[in-house]
């Protein structure tokens, strides 16, 4: 895997700003935005019961290291307002690394490759969008071959919203 890829989603509130400003956050902690793919409305993963997410996913540049940039990460969803109350629960903003390059870390605080990324479609639909051909770390597969592998059923649209 060649490249540093977040994954961004928003349910509450006005998705779109939270993703935009979320991004702009993001330049603001010095990262800096390579690529970044369509915007989806993504049905809840998880816990059903909540309003559609949309998603969007960004390549990035940064001399962070995965923990650090976990940190910066983290921050933003703080600043943003996040509060963590209910896993899968409903947020204003979620920020996740999918790949850091072909790292693999299984930490307390950090996974990577982030382990949920072959099992959501909402996840595999916007990297086979972003990087097809890119090979997961551990398990070989192209990101296409993973989401053609990938058994989740949940709607995952595009929109014609722009960051």
């Amino acid at each position: 895997m060649n490249g540093i890829y977040l994954l961004l989603g928003s349910n509450m509130g006005n998705r779109l700003e939270y993703l935009r400003e979320a991004e702009n956050l993001l330049i603001r902690e010095g990262i800096h935005i390579l690529d970044e793919s369509s915007v989806y409305e993504t049905e809840p993963w998880g816990k059903k019961d909540q309003d559609w997410f949309l998603n969007v996913i960004l390549q990035i540049d940064t001399n962070k290291q995965p923990a650090e940039l976990m940190e910066s990460l983290l921050e933003v969803e703080k600043q943003l307002g996040r509060i963590r109350q209910e896993k899968w629960g409903e947020r204003c903003i979620d920020i996740d690394i999918l790949y850091y390059h072909d790292k693999v870390i299984a930490s307390e605080d950090l996974t990577l490759p982030h382990p949920g990324i072959p099992q959501r479609k909402f996840t595999l639909v916007l990297l086979a969008e972003m990087c097809p051909l890119e090979l997961h770390p551990i398990t070989g597969k192209t990101q296409i071959q993973l989401l053609a592998d990938c058994t989740d059923d949940l709607d995952c649209k595009l929109t014609d919203y722009k960051l």
